[in-house]
């Protein structure tokens, strides 16, 4: 047998054992009646396997393929496309750190290089207990809670490198982390089944968390008419310029705490050493 993903001989994928075997088959044909077109059902399917060992293995594509009379290969083909189908062993939590462009200078970079080095590993790396897989993750559509961290795909707002630090630990030592928004967190295991399409025991406490934060609803309010609410700026020091940069030291830098360096004032003339920075004299002109 020829594995086609990267074309080298394999051994035959293992079968379940004829207990876990007998169970999944059971969903599975619960899963796949709610299709007209069997091959429909692949993509639960694969959640249904992802929830039973944390990852799509090669015993679980074998059995999607059974059961839908596919081949391997169309299975794997599927399995290897999506993100969201783990293709080696994961954490018990997911914790994705959002690092497109608004949770990013938010302060999104800040926390997942922190997460990092706090974890000891990398991006889609688990840590050494199993508990923790960290990995960078694009935009969810909660920009006005940025930047935001996701377990799970449960919402853990306005987040911190100290807080997100927090939350890890918390996590990994067995304590109870709710998430902000959402329902109560669950396991990527069960998260899985749930994405399956079985019932969310969890979704009674959706409707108690929340919704859209201010910035997502100013649109709505302006097109019914009715005024914005207004901004107030934040307040700088009697040296700060425009840009908010404290210039009352010759030569200051924005602060190391700052969130991100993308958002951080830039100092033209050191950057730029061609075109300096300055007032503009008759002589430029």
């Amino acid at each position: 047998m020829t594995d086609v993903s990267i074309g080298m001989p394999q051994l035959p994928a293992p079968d379940y054992p004829a207990d876990v075997r007998e169970r999944l088959t059971e969903d599975a044909r619960e899963i796949i009646a709610r299709y007209p077109d069997s091959r429909s059902a692949l993509l639960p399917l694969l959640h249904l396997v992802q929830s039973e060992e944390g990852h799509v293995t090669r015993t679980g594509q074998r059995f999607c393929a059974e059961v839908l009379d596919l081949t391997t290969a169309e299975v794997n083909a599927v399995a290897t496309f999506y993100s969201m189908y783990r293709r080696k062993p994961s954490g018990d939590y997911q914790v994705g750190v959002c690092t497109n462009t608004l949770c990013a200078v938010m302060g999104g970079d800040a926390i997942f290089e922190e997460l990092q080095q706090h974890l000891g590993v990398g991006n889609s790396e688990t840590t050494e207990d199993g508990k923790v897989t960290l990995e960078h993750i694009e935009c969810n559509a909660a920009c006005d809670f940025a930047p935001v961290v996701m377990v799970n795909w449960e919402f853990f707002d306005n987040q911190t490198p100290g807080s997100a630090k927090q939350m890890v630990d918390d996590l990994r030592a067995g304590r109870e982390v709710e998430p902000t928004r959402g329902a109560k967190l669950c396991t990527f295991k069960e998260t899985a089944r749930i994405l399956a399409g079985f019932p969310d025991e969890r979704t009674g406490a959706v409707a108690e968390s929340g919704g859209a934060g201010p910035a997502s609803l100013a649109g709505l309010r302006l097109a019914k008419g009715e005024s914005a609410p207004p901004r107030v700026a934040p307040q700088r020091s009697a040296g700060a310029d425009a840009l908010g940069a404290d210039v009352t030291a010759e030569g200051a830098q924005p602060p190391e705490t700052h969130p991100s360096s993308h958002d951080a004032p830039q100092d033209t003339a050191a950057s730029d050493p061609a075109h300096q920075a300055g007032p503009v004299t008759e002589e430029d002109q």
